[in-house]
């Protein structure tokens, strides 16, 4: 069975705010009824009470559906009902007229007079204020309740009103149709801005996704192109070591067993979040993959321990991809890791030679994603990347990340710091 309510509740908060501003608006034609239409016989008899009745009734059913083709119009869904606000206006007016000709020239009795200037104020106030639903500019639904005012001064002067109670009768109409219209105006700028702020959270939502899809191509890049250049090192001199019948075949393929266990259990942890670049592993393990490869990797500078953890992380990863940059590219032979701890600035730079192209990007990528995704992860904890060319087959890639206050007791060391043994920098 179908609870109350629950049409309500499945709603989202712009198809509420758009049900409740329509049915607004639907009261007022409702109203407009109740508030003239019926309380017009008594007073007018049942003949011309009744056509009174009828009237305002057909002029209601034409606000009715001026407020929901209006409605539908504002939000996109159907053409501006051109038509149907003319219409609406053109009756709006004959039957405002006809209520003051009753007045001045119907029964002379004190009932009729109420009734049809019951029937006058309410159809002229009401009437421009839901056509100003369905126009665009503010100005002119602003100037659709001047205008029938206006028209309230001259008619009701063409009919010999006294000039006081024409002018008193068309302030009336004036103040009334410009609120009405105000409201109407308000509440279609009201359901359109709650409709875009729902756009606006939507488009923030996909872009949140967005983000984390960028984010996690970037940490796959950078977990995988190390492990997958290695594995693809070592399968090679495996291949060579296996057709000389050398036994150490053997322990290249076990290695390349493990590095593919390990690349596994880091994409798990990227698919989870959880992984966190440790700056000491990442140095031991680029150095031996480096000499792995028959690539001399010096490591030196200060020690990696004491740095704040998301120090470490970044570093760790500035490592890694420049590791795996100077496997994939170019002909190095020789790399020299330094970490430096200056006054309150933390400073990682790696360097190679046998570069193939100068002045490109050695390890940037033929998008330069790597380079791009390190300077994504650095700006976060407000540090800076350069990468390029120093010399003649050299190449540079400098990491400056600024330490916290509580930090700078690690203590600042020369910058040219000795080289330390790499058991000192892991330790």
């Amino acid at each position: 069975m179908r609870m109350p309510g629950r049409w309500w509740r499945h709603k989202s908060t712009p198809e509420k705010v758009e049900t409740y501003t329509r049915w607004s608006f639907h009261f007022f034609a409702v109203m407009e009824f109740f508030s003239v239409g019926l309380t017009s016989v008594a007073p007018l008899g049942a003949r011309l009470g009744g056509a009174v009745m009828l009237v305002v009734a057909v002029h209601a059913a034409l606000c009715f559906v001026t407020v929901s083709r209006s409605v539908d119009w504002t939000r996109g869904r159907r053409p501006q009902p051109t038509g149907l606000l003319w219409t609406l206006g053109a009756a709006t007016a004959a039957i405002a007229a006809a209520a003051l000709v009753l007045a001045e020239h119907g029964p002379h009795r004190e009932e009729v007079d109420t009734a049809a200037g019951g029937v006058f104020g309410v159809i002229l106030i009401f009437g421009p204020g839901i056509i100003a639903l369905g126009v665009r500019s503010r100005r002119r639904a602003f100037g659709i309740s001047g205008g029938f005012a206006a028209g309230t001064l001259v008619v009701a002067l063409a009919l010999g009103a006294p000039a006081l109670t024409a002018l008193f009768t068309a302030l009336i109409v004036l103040i009334g149709g410009v609120f009405i219209a105000f409201t109407a105006v308000f509440s279609v700028w009201l359901l359109n801005s709650v409709y875009e702020l729902d756009e606006a959270r939507e488009t923030r939502t996909r872009l949140a996704v967005a983000e984390e899809r960028l984010r996690f191509g970037r940490d796959l890049h950078d977990v995988m192109g190390r492990n997958l250049a290695v594995i693809a090192l070592k399968s090679e001199l495996a291949v060579q070591l296996a057709q000389r019948g050398r036994p150490e075949a053997v322990s290249q393929m076990v290695e390349v067993q493990r590095l593919a266990q390990e690349s596994q259990r880091e994409v798990r942890e990227v698919v989870r979040g959880y992984r966190k670049a440790d700056l000491g592993a990442e140095l031991a393990g680029a150095q031996g993959v480096l000499e792995a490869a028959g690539i001399a990797c010096t490591i030196g500078g200060s020690p990696a321990a004491g740095l704040p953890p998301a120090v470490q992380s970044a570093l760790g990863w500035v490592v890694r991809e420049a590791a795996t940059n100077v496997l994939r590219h170019g002909d190095a032979r020789r790399c020299t890791v330094r970490l430096r701890v200056l006054e309150g600035l933390v400073v990682l730079s790696v360097e190679n030679d046998g570069v193939r192209e100068a002045g490109a990007e050695s390890g940037s990528g033929p998008a330069g994603s790597g380079l791009a995704g390190l300077r994504e992860r650095l700006s976060v904890i407000d540090g800076t990347l350069e990468a390029g060319p120093v010399g003649r087959g050299l190449f540079r890639l400098t990491a400056e990340i600024p330490l916290p206050s509580q930090s700078t007791p690690y203590g600042a060391v020369p910058a040219a710091a000795p080289q330390r043994p790499v058991s000192e920098v892991t330790s």
